[in-house]
């Protein structure tokens, strides 16, 4: 069993990402890292830190719920598109770790699904 991340536009066609639940807490827990801080150390997360301690237009994606919770509207996937585009455009400098390319490959994917929701005004479905 696993989670997917998919636009709410009612086409079986449309593209999505998916993650068994422990890939994407690592997932996210990457992100968190490249926005400066530990994801375990925030409140939701086993950590005592507040989110609005951290600053970082991902914050609608990392405090969610897994598959549970509200979507997200197009307005919040508008405002974690530069961001996420950004990380996943870093270059590499040559590394091969294949934990660090499927991060990469996956965010590539969400930015694919993030400007389709943008793109059709729906919210993005976790489910």
């Amino acid at each position: 069993m696993g989670l997917v991340l998919f636009p709410g536009d009612d086409d079986t066609s449309s593209p999505d990402v998916s993650w068994s639940y422990t890939g994407f807490g690592v997932f996210r827990r990457w992100l968190a890292q490249a926005e400066g801080f530990a994801l375990d150390e925030m409140h939701g997360f086993g950590g005592q830190r507040p989110w609005n301690d951290v600053s970082t237009a991902l914050a609608p994606l990392l405090n969610h719920p897994d598959d549970d919770g509200p979507d997200l509207s197009p307005s919040q996937c508008a405002a974690i598109l530069p961001r996420l585009q950004e990380i996943a455009d870093q270059p590499q400098e040559g590394s091969i770790d294949p934990l660090l390319q499927r991060h990469v490959d996956d965010a590539r994917q969400l930015v694919v699904v993030l400007q389709l929701c943008i793109e059709k005004d729906v919210d993005l479905l976790f489910g």
